[in-house]
């Protein structure tokens, strides 16, 4: 029989399709792991509601998990509550800032509606001199900035709550 505790560590081996460095544990979609009898059941909640990786996540939580040993494992999408980038955990966010993407900043990515300029620091350098290239980066989780000092490009991971 297999432990909540185990499935968790299982979780741990799987990645983010789009950001290859966080497993899915880190990324915090994962909300639930429930083990009844010979049952297991994963819960996860896409980062956006049309995230074209959760198809993916999915099929490899089972994939997973059938290599483990868990047979017939279900995995259930939950759209609420809604994911936030509360969940990420500060593994992730150390991971992220590794893998040259800026984690999210606390305060949000309102700047557009108070034109003041929101700050992101350089994952590179830590510049905090860093320009907004565009909202919209190579998945729709994140944006686009430059560093104006070291004048590396880099991802910056929205903040969404």
């Amino acid at each position: 029989m297999v432990t909540e505790k185990e499935i968790w560590g299982y979780l741990e081996e799987v990645f983010d399709p789009e950001i290859p460095v966080l497993t899915v544990v880190d990324l915090g979609v994962v909300r639930e792991v429930i083990v009844k009898d010979d049952t297991c059941k994963v819960v996860i909640t896409p980062t956006y509601s049309g995230c074209p990786a959760m198809k993916r996540m999915e099929d490899d939580i089972k994939e997973k998990l059938e290599e483990k040993g868990v047979k017939g494992a279900e995995v259930e999408l939950v759209l609420s509550p809604a994911w936030t980038t509360d969940w990420l955990t500060e593994n992730g966010r150390e991971k992220l800032k590794e893998y040259g993407i800026a984690p999210p900043e606390d305060e949000g990515d309102k700047s557009v509606l108070f034109a003041k300029p929101f700050v992101v620091p350089c994952p590179q350098c830590n510049s905090k001199n860093t320009k907004l290239i565009s909202q919209f980066g190579s998945t729709s989780c994140k944006a686009h900035y430059q560093c104006q000092d070291c004048l590396e490009p880099f991802d910056y991971f929205k903040c969404l709550r």
